[in-house]
């Protein structure tokens, strides 16, 4: 039963609004229809009530009661008078209307009001089925006591009542219809501005527009239905934004190990190779794959654990074997030595290994890439934390370039030989930041650029 309502229900808003309407204007009309039918029989019997007495003031005229007997005086309408009339002196049948034999159910209900001696009314049942209404007027005293008991058939009342009954029903439902109709046609006018308002909240989200809705000459309804859409089209866009500097970082980092596989290969197909060149050659690839591999488990993670807001304890990483593996790999270019420098071989950091690599790797590669000769590598502790340093006797930043040096994709010169795409400062730094600490750089420092990674002690 619930599965066969719930089948038959509306699967719309419009619809569903439609049918409450619907159902609380058929109560409503319900309750006045039959509030109304009560009065309207109610008015109709105190109308034939009404007639009723007046037949019997009438008739009252035409008894006399001035004698010791009551006598019924004859008049030119006495046929007239004498239809649906019972006289009675105390219960005394004087007169009754011809055709009402002395023991029908109407000649007894007559006189069953006329023994209570007061002004009463009764509604009585003939033998054919037919309901009458009777009323009994008692006669002042005078020397003698008379009452008159007029009665009428209540079938032209009841009529009207059935009259009145079929049109107030007809009139409902012609009411229900259109209440229904007006409704959905309310609702849908009403509810165009949401569906408006859908179909261009879809369109926005798909291509991440900076379109939006605002609140400004809008209903208080569909003004906070524009802040909420707004407020999510903002996280669509932001997570687009997401997902492309996540790409774009994941091919800045992936670009230097399949450098170094082109590279390999490259070279390992220039001329036959001896076995322990070949095994050397699988050594560097299988090296850059795992770096590889490593890369995109620590950027996914961190864009995984971003999105979740996870806070999960880093755990500690020695510091000096991955700076001196990091100087290492990058030592590959004759003409810039690499130097690191630490005085605590203890010293330890609150951040996975990889993820440490992933901050300073990408301040190596740009000091290595811009360097004249050397670059130099320390790490010292801090009050609740690790400084790793990273400087180099190249040009250094531009001043005019300092304010946009960790945006994503820009560069101080385009033409300046070396590849880059600009972001991997900016991904050192929203690394850092997602572990609480930081990625800046020293403006202070005149020969060449050196830049600081803070980061929570281990």
């Amino acid at each position: 039963m619930n599965r066969l309502l719930r089948r038959l229900a509306p699967h719309t808003l419009r619809g569903r609004l439609s049918l409450v309407a619907l159902t609380t204007a058929a109560l409503l009309m319900t309750v006045l229809t039959v509030v109304f039918n009560t009065v309207m029989d109610r008015h109709l019997q105190h109308q034939a009530d009404d007639e009723l007495l007046s037949r019997a003031a009438a008739v009252a005229t035409t008894v006399d009661t001035s004698g010791p007997r009551v006598r019924v005086l004859e008049t030119v309408n006495d046929s007239l008078l004498d239809a649906n009339v019972w006289i009675y002196t105390g219960t005394r049948l004087v007169e009754k209307p011809p055709a009402a034999p002395a023991d029908s159910p109407l000649t007894n209900a007559a006189g069953r009001l006329a023994a209570r001696a007061k002004s009463l009314c009764t509604t009585a049942e003939t033998e054919s089925l037919r309901f009458v209404r009777l009323c009994s007027r008692p006669l002042p005293r005078h020397r003698s006591t008379a009452t008159i008991v007029t009665a009428a058939d209540l079938a032209p009342y009841r009529n009207s009542a059935d009259s009145l009954l079929t049109g107030s029903l007809i009139l409902d439902a012609v009411m229900l219809a259109c209440t229904y109709a007006l409704t959905r046609l309310a609702v849908g006018r009403a509810l165009r501005p949401v569906r408006t308002m859908t179909d261009q909240a879809t369109q926005w989200s798909a291509v991440g527009s900076d379109e939006r809705f605002g609140v400004d000459d809008q209903p208080a309804e569909l003004a906070r239905l524009g802040t909420s859409l707004d407020a999510l089209l903002d996280r669509i866009r932001t997570v687009l934004r997401h997902e492309q500097q996540l790409t774009g970082e994941l091919s800045h980092e992936l670009r230097t190990p399949l450098t170094r596989i082109v590279m390999e290969l490259d070279w390992w197909r220039t001329r036959p190779r001896s076995a322990a060149e070949t095994r050397a050659t699988h050594e560097v690839i299988a090296e850059a794959s795992q770096s590889m591999r490593t890369i995109c488990d620590t950027l996914l993670n961190d864009a995984r654990e971003g999105a979740q807001n996870t806070s999960t304890p880093p755990g500690a990483t020695a510091v000096v074997p991955v700076l001196c593996r990091l100087a290492e790999n990058l030592g590959a270019r004759e003409q810039v030595k690499t130097v690191v420098d630490v005085t605590d071989p203890n010293l330890e950091a609150g951040v996975a290994p990889a993820l440490l690599e992933r901050i300073v790797s990408p301040l190596l590669t740009n000091a290595v890439r811009y360097a004249c000769s050397t670059v130099t590598v320390s790490a010292r502790r801090l009050p609740g934390g690790v400084r790793i340093t990273v400087t180099d006797d190249g040009p250094g930043v531009p001043q005019t370039f300092v304010d946009d040096l960790f945006q994503p994709g820009r560069r101080a010169d385009h033409d300046d030989g070396h590849d880059g795409a600009g972001l991997g400062l900016p991904l050192a730094r929203r690394l850092a930041r997602a572990v609480g600490g930081e990625v800046s750089h020293a403006p202070g420092h005149t020969t060449g650029a050196r830049f600081l990674a803070d980061l929570p002690a281990g």
